[in-house]
């Protein structure tokens, strides 16, 4: 069974970040053509589809993935295709013609038991930042999220930044699940200086529901720090929780923490 196509004008909500890869001057040094529309907004473009599917079961106990292979630039449409097969969905975003990602969804009828929330430390964000390299971003050290409440205006002007149309997340007051995995970013960002990065993929289990109201926060554990084709590459483990005490997804986050275009420009 496939599911219409999810067609999204897509909105680079980052331009103003400290990333510059989402800078069209940047991105275009880089050889790009133009500032990038950030991975986790493709991710909750991509999750659409699944959550027209199952509904909110999925926001609670789902799973997706993504992996992001060419960039989706501001204005350009992008087009996202769901196929149901027999161990969920799958799911590609083109754009001018061009395959930018692809994924996977499922609604799990066994998910098993979900991880525990004692096996994520609880951390503060770093007083002082430095530049992310082998030794900043260790194996095996914890990092922490400045907490961010939710209101009711950021959760309005979230949905509109993503382009998000299902009526669930403003009928209910749901975080967008795009958001809750947008904490995985801050989680680098508030601990380290990185001038340009890239969101290269994530897989993410479902655990429940944030709300307005709540207040969001991660726990993360590096979990890989490497150098593949001259980029340097981090891998984490994160847990991203509401209000101290409820688990809303566990999320394996991929991306390349300084590309290799920045060794080169050096």
């Amino acid at each position: 069974m496939s599911l219409a196509p999810y067609l999204v004008s897509a909105f680079n909500t980052a331009k103003a970040s400290e990333n510059k890869i989402h800078d069209d001057a940047t991105a275009r040094r880089f050889g790009f053509k133009g500032g990038f529309v950030g991975g986790v907004n493709v991710y909750a473009y991509m999750t659409h589809q699944p959550l027209q599917r199952w509904g909110r079961p999925w926001l609670e106990h789902g799973t997706g993935e993504a992996k992001f292979g060419k960039p989706v630039y501001e204005g350009d449409i992008a087009e996202v295709t769901a196929a149901e097969d027999a161990d969920g969905m799958a799911l590609a975003v083109h754009s001018q013609g061009v395959l930018c990602a692809t994924g996977r969804a499922a609604l799990p009828a066994n998910p098993g038991p979900a991880p525990a929330l004692s096996g994520y430390k609880a951390v503060a964000p770093r007083t002082e930042r430095a530049a992310a390299d082998e030794t900043t971003l260790r194996v095996g050290d914890w990092l922490g999220m400045a907490p961010l409440p939710v209101t009711e205006a950021f959760h309005a002007q979230d949905l509109l930044d993503i382009r998000e149309t299902d009526p669930l997340y403003r009928k209910e007051k749901i975080v967008h699940t795009g958001t809750i995995l947008r904490c995985c970013n801050w989680v680098l960002t508030h601990n380290v200086i990185l001038p340009a990065w890239i969101h290269m993929g994530s897989t993410v289990r479902n655990l429940g529901l944030a709300h307005v109201g709540d207040t969001l926060t991660v726990r993360a554990r590096i979990t890989k720090n490497y150098e593949h084709k001259g980029h340097k590459w981090v891998e984490l483990d994160c847990m991203v929780v509401a209000n101290e005490a409820v688990p809303v997804i566990q999320a394996t986050h991929i991306a390349i923490y300084r590309p290799r275009q920045m060794a080169e420009a050096a």
